[in-house]
């Protein structure tokens, strides 16, 4: 009887340690999804990046592009969000123990207890986009929408945003031999805007911000797909082959070079105010220079469209656009947003990596970080230039 004890005991054991070393926990954030998170909120700003579907409800226009299929191919839903999938929303949401998606804000009768999305593709810093609002409107809508929320939960939600890659867009379409002066100067006039808004979004009780870098932080020879310039839309449209349109990676590196001091003096001028920054440019990099690494086979085109590099008409009824076999070997879906895949990998990043991608604090961190109190460390500029 005893040596049958002896027996049971040590195969749990064995079970126990075969569990450990076949099914090992993941590293970071995989590891700690939800444990130890407060129920707080989530609430997203900016354009088609982190749009859950607005635009479909927002715009006068009908049949829209990413209402149909193959948008949302991977989960069977094409629901107005430019992804075969999720977006990195969708995926902090779920990190966050948020038991739905974070729903479009513009959709009638959506549940928003847990947080909602005001982004809306093509949303802009500066002007009036036509068939979109700018960030300042976005934040107008929240603050509109405030009585729904406690100041608490708003204290303590996260506020994340995604924005200005329309108005360096249109910048550079409307103006192709702009100076370098004139160049600074609109950058200039873009971030100031964007303290203005984020500002204003303090005022109005938020005080936990993840800003997300334009898909630029500073020049690197070796890189063709992570710069703004150098998105398959945009190589197609300035037909410039594999190279880049290095005019837009300009604007994007001196936007991006802005943010992270903006951010540290509205932390040191506003008691509180808490933020972290995610690093987007260098978080593509790693995903293009050794794509092979990461499972990404093609990242220099479009899963979807049609033209050089497959980025023009995904979803568009009159375009006999192109789709890939397999969505998950492609970095990017359309001609300048990521695979589900990409998202994936984005939002993990975000949520729980080191500091050569997020910096001063991951958004885990910045969730847990003691609700009023001042920040313990601020945005350094960032000396790696090689990143592996």
């Amino acid at each position: 009887m005893g040596g049958k004890c002896i027996s049971i005991k040590l195969l749990r054991m064995i079970l126990v340690l075969s569990t450990i070393f076949y099914n090992p926990v993941p590293v970071g954030v995989a590891a700690s999804h939800g444990e130890g998170i407060p129920a707080v909120g989530l609430l997203t700003f900016g354009d088609s990046y982190f749009d859950a579907g607005n635009k479909m409800f927002f715009s006068k226009k009908q049949n829209l592009p990413q209402s149909f299929w193959p948008y949302g191919k991977s989960r069977d839903d094409p629901n107005g969000k430019f992804s075969d999938g999720h977006i990195v929303p969708d995926f902090i949401a779920e990190f966050m123990s948020i038991p739905k998606e974070t729903p479009p804000v513009f959709k009638p009768g959506v549940d928003v207890s847990r947080g909602a999305s005001f982004a809306v593709a093509d949303a802009s810093i500066l002007g009036s986009p036509a068939e979109s609002i700018t960030l300042n409107q976005q934040v107008a809508k929240f603050r509109s929408m405030k009585s729904k929320w406690t100041d608490d939960f708003i204290g303590k939600s996260l506020f994340m945003i995604y924005v200005g890659t329309e108005d360096y867009l249109n910048f550079t379409k409307n103006k192709l031999n702009v100076d370098i002066s004139a160049q600074q100067a609109f950058v200039t006039s873009v971030t100031n805007k964007f303290k203005n808004d984020i500002s204003l979004l303090y005022s109005l009780n938020a005080t936990k911000f993840a800003i997300q870098l334009l898909a630029n932080n500073f020049a690197n020879n070796f890189c063709y797909t992570c710069r703004l310039g150098c998105l398959p839309i945009s190589r197609q449209e300035y037909k410039t082959g594999n190279e880049c349109y290095e005019p837009l990676n300009d604007l994007a590196k001196q936007h991006n070079d802005k943010i992270g001091p903006i951010l540290n003096d509205l932390a040191k001028e506003h008691p509180g105010f808490q933020f972290t920054v995610f690093d987007f440019y260098n978080a593509v990099l790693r995903r293009t220079r050794t794509n092979l690494s990461y499972r990404f086979y093609v990242s220099n085109t479009s899963c979807c469209g049609v033209g050089t590099h497959n980025a023009y008409g995904c979803g568009m009824g009159n375009v006999r656009s192109k789709l890939c076999e397999y969505q998950r070997a492609y970095f990017y879906f359309d001609g300048r947003h990521n695979t589900e895949k990409a998202q994936e990998e984005f939002a993990h990043l975000f949520f729980g990596a080191d500091t050569n991608v997020v910096q001063p604090m991951t958004l885990r961190e910045l969730i847990v970080f003691p609700f009023n109190e001042p920040m313990r460390e601020y945005w350094k500029p960032s000396i790696t230039t090689n990143p592996t």
